[in-house]
């Protein structure tokens, strides 16, 4: 099982980035699925996720009108774009499953990728 991130990297002020996370060894359909962030010094917070059939969606207020998160469940992966980013996005971007049936409970994290913004 293994959650694998990419896209990341160095951007300046105002520009845009596309994190993408791949799944292998389960398929995420059955999962919901988020992006979460830490920063150097700080927990790591939720920054968007989406429900498995991929109805529903949520973004951090702090990231709401930039950040779009999406699926498919066909390629089992989930992307994250961002745009008009911050210093302050600056992180290390981890993707997440997580499926509840009922007494069981299966989490799944990549092992993040980082993204610097920076001029």
């Amino acid at each position: 099982v293994r959650l694998a991130e990419s896209g990341g990297g160095l951007v300046q002020p105002g520009g845009s980035l596309r994190l993408s996370c791949a799944a292998s060894g389960f398929t995420i359909s059955r999962y919901d699925m988020s992006w979460y962030r830490q920063a150097p010094g700080k927990e790591r917070e939720l920054v968007a996720a989406i429900t498995s059939a991929g109805g529903s969606t949520n973004t951090a207020d702090s990231v709401k009108g930039r950040f779009t998160i999406s699926r498919d469940n066909a390629k089992n992966t989930v992307d994250l774009q961002m745009n008009s980013l911050k210093p302050e996005d600056t992180a290390v971007y981890y993707c997440n499953a997580k499926s509840v049936r009922g007494m069981w409970t299966n989490v799944y994290w990549g092992q993040g990728i980082q993204v610097t913004v920076s001029s």
